[in-house]
């Protein structure tokens, strides 16, 4: 949930105050855009990967600043619960290798931290939704000990007037349950892309990675179970939306799909994120105007499933990234590059289409795809590019997966690297195995046993297979 602050607790003045900064610097951007500011650099990519910790028994362990502190890794981050941690990857300049560099960067220090965790008597599980956390075990008692996750926490509910958040998800097995913090919305983690990109080209990439958000989130679904119940093929989507809910206009609502394309700018968001959403945490800094640190905070508190992100390079010079937030966590290194390879081959050739898909998709359309998607998987039906509706896996093999391979050669790969990462994808298609399934077939086939579930994932993720060629023995 981004950059730490010094101070859980607010007043009107400092509300204030961040709001002044934070309308300034959302000037100095304009300007900055308008002048060719921002950093027109070769492309890079990185990611964020998210965790749980277990015990031996496949209970939930409340452990993270223990492994933390034994791996001493500024890269491996805390999370919002005591029962997660974040990878974070060095971004990588787009070349020949960078999947399979990307793939080294992500596996090395997801197996050190499987290591020093079997000294502790721990277990690194990456899955969207582990299926043995209960409700209960998420409450303030499991938050990580951060200001800014305690400042979250007070300052959501005092826009809800103290009312109770409310997580109602249909499913085959639906859930109902009301909730006096945000802590529900740990029990779902992701692998989330970065890709630098330059701003003329911002907008088409942004718009390109909305339309892919459904295919995408199909194709990668790993979140069927959520606190003992068979919901969604990707039920992170509908937790994360409802855990964080402000209360007020769906205009505000923190976790969104958005509400149109870019028309013309990627500023354009940075300008909603002023005009539309209330300040969550007006920690107010002395830094110059220049560092942006008002506009970045309160954009680090909108939770856009792809979202703008402005960083700086090491002279100082502004960049832009699109953070592509749709795809679960795992099921296995190989799985979540191969996503990667995916989104990355097309958004470029998406992006770079003589004909601007945006413009041949009405944006309600790719919105109810999304959703459908994250709630069927690859057997939802979508409306695409040509008018007409298609089974998702369809649209998967027979249009994205050759624009995938259009889009990395585009990029310099070469045919080995895109073959590769991209076969296990046609391989998911062909035996419809995502994640989602193969946990959905193991509970058919051995019976609602969460924990024999997350033991035998575990198991087969530390093999590294890729889900495709998993067993449910």
């Amino acid at each position: 949930m981004g950059q730490e602050i010094a101070s859980d607790r607010f007043s009107e003045a400092d509300l204030a105050r961040f709001t002044t900064r934070l309308r300034e610097e959302t000037a100095l951007l304009a300007r900055w855009f308008a002048e060719g500011r921002i950093a027109r650099a070769p492309p890079m990519l990185g990611f964020e990967l998210e965790a749980w910790l277990v015990d031996t028994a496949m209970c939930p362990a409340p452990r993270a600043p223990a492994l933390l502190d034994a791996l001493a890794d500024p890269r491996v981050v805390p999370e919002l619960s005591v029962f997660n941690i974040e990878f974070n990857g060095t971004p990588l300049e787009l070349g020949a290798t960078t999947l399979s560099q990307l793939a080294t960067t992500l596996g090395e220090p997801l197996e050190r931290a499987q290591r020093l965790g079997e000294d502790l008597g721990l277990r690194v599980v990456t899955i969207g939704t582990l299926p043995t956390i209960d409700a209960e075990q998420l409450d303030i008692e499991t938050m990580s000990p951060l200001a800014r996750y305690r400042a979250l926490n007070a300052r959501i509910f005092a826009l809800r007037q103290g009312r109770a958040l409310s997580l109602i998800i249909d499913g085959d097995e639906p859930l109902e349950l009301h909730w006096h913090d945000v802590m529900l919305e740990a029990a779902g983690t992701s692998f989330q892309i970065h890709l630098q990109v330059a701003p003329e080209h911002a907008a088409r990439v942004y718009n390109a990675s909305k339309i892919l958000s459904g295919p995408l989130v199909a194709i990668s679904a790993n979140s069927p179970f959520l606190f003992g119940h068979a919901l969604w093929e990707e039920t992170r989507i509908a937790l994360f939306e409802q855990a964080v809910s402000v209360g007020g206009a769906i205009l505000q609502e923190r976790v969104n799909f958005g509400q149109r394309y870019a028309a013309h700018s990627i500023l354009e968001t940075f300008e909603a994120n002023l005009a539309r959403y209330p300040v969550l945490l007006p920690q107010c800094s002395d830094e110059p105007p220049e560092t942006l640190t008002h506009l970045r905070l309160h954009n680090g508190t909108i939770w856009r499933w792809n979202r703008p992100l402005i960083g700086f390079d090491d002279d100082g010079r502004p960049h832009l990234r699109i953070e592509h937030r749709v795809i679960p966590a795992g099921p296995t290194v190989a799985d979540a590059i191969a996503n990667t390879a995916l989104y990355l081959g097309a958004v470029h050739a998406l992006s770079h289409d003589p004909r601007p898909p945006e413009q041949r998709l009405p944006f309600p359309l790719a919105m109810a795809g999304f959703y459908d998607c994250a709630r069927a998987g690859l057997g939802a039906r979508i409306r695409w590019l040509d008018g007409r509706e298609h089974q998702v896996a369809t649209i998967l093999r027979d249009d994205l997966l050759p624009r995938a391979h259009r889009g990395l050669e585009a990029l310099g790969m070469g045919a080995d690297e895109r073959g590769h990462w991209l076969d296990i994808i046609a391989q998911r298609l062909a035996r419809r195995r995502t994640g989602a399934a193969w946990q959905r077939a193991w509970v058919a086939r051995h019976g609602h046993d969460m924990y024999g579930l997350t033991a035998a994932y575990l198991a087969r993720q530390r093999a590294g297979h890729p889900v495709h060629q998993w067993s449910i023995d």
